[in-house]
């Protein structure tokens, strides 16, 4: 028995600790990729709570036979999902451009020795692949999400979406050429989106 299923089965015993060291070891992950999935800070730490409320509600029918961590990142994207469709009906985008080392930034020039002008280029490059990965259908948008966002590997987005690796490569490769159309018709070259 791995930890994972110590902690679960204590969990579903009713021990909060138990409950408590499951947030404590996944509530990274979890963030992280509503984050990227969501991209601002205050709805990915909405959506986490949210993720975890869940998990509280559901652990009991949480079935051992398949990996804990695939059942959360389900869950976790399902929440976002659904957080994006309600912005969505709401009409409202998020233009806050995600940056590994600190959070959402808006354009903002740092250092004189920068020119301007291509700092607000990037600034609205940036803007527009946010806004062309909102544009995508929703399974598009979490296989570039978890491929090129969150840097998982074809196999770890396999296991985690119960898709077929040919699957997971077909579809980002159709979201990767959506994108780049998009950006096309935006003025913008992507010339810098990778293709591993």
């Amino acid at each position: 028995m791995n930890e994972d299923s110590a902690l679960i089965a204590r969990a579903k015993a009713g021990d909060e600790r138990a409950f408590e060291a499951l947030v404590t070891a996944y509530e990274k992950k979890v963030y992280a990729t509503a984050y990227r999935f969501l991209g601002n800070e205050a709805d990915a730490m909405d959506a986490s709570q949210e993720v975890f409320l869940r998990v509280f509600r559901f652990l009991d029918k949480f079935n051992e036979a398949s990996s804990f961590s695939t059942w959360l990142y389900r869950i976790t994207i399902n929440v976002c999902k659904d957080s994006h469709k309600k912005r969505a009906a709401r009409g409202e985008l998020s233009l806050e451009v995600p940056d590994d080392e600190n959070g959402s930034y808006s354009a903002e020039i740092s250092d004189s020795r920068y020119d301007p002008v291509e700092v607000f280029e990037q600034a609205e490059l940036s803007r527009n692949i946010r806004e062309g990965i909102e544009s995508l259908p929703e399974n598009y948008k979490e296989m570039i999400v978890m491929r090129d966002l969150c840097d998982m590997s074809y196999e770890q987005i396999a296991a985690d979406t119960g898709l077929e690796i040919g699957t997971v490569k077909s579809r980002i490769s159709r979201a990767r050429e959506r994108l780049r159309k998009y950006l096309l018709q935006n003025g913008n070259k992507p010339s810098s989106f990778r293709s591993k």
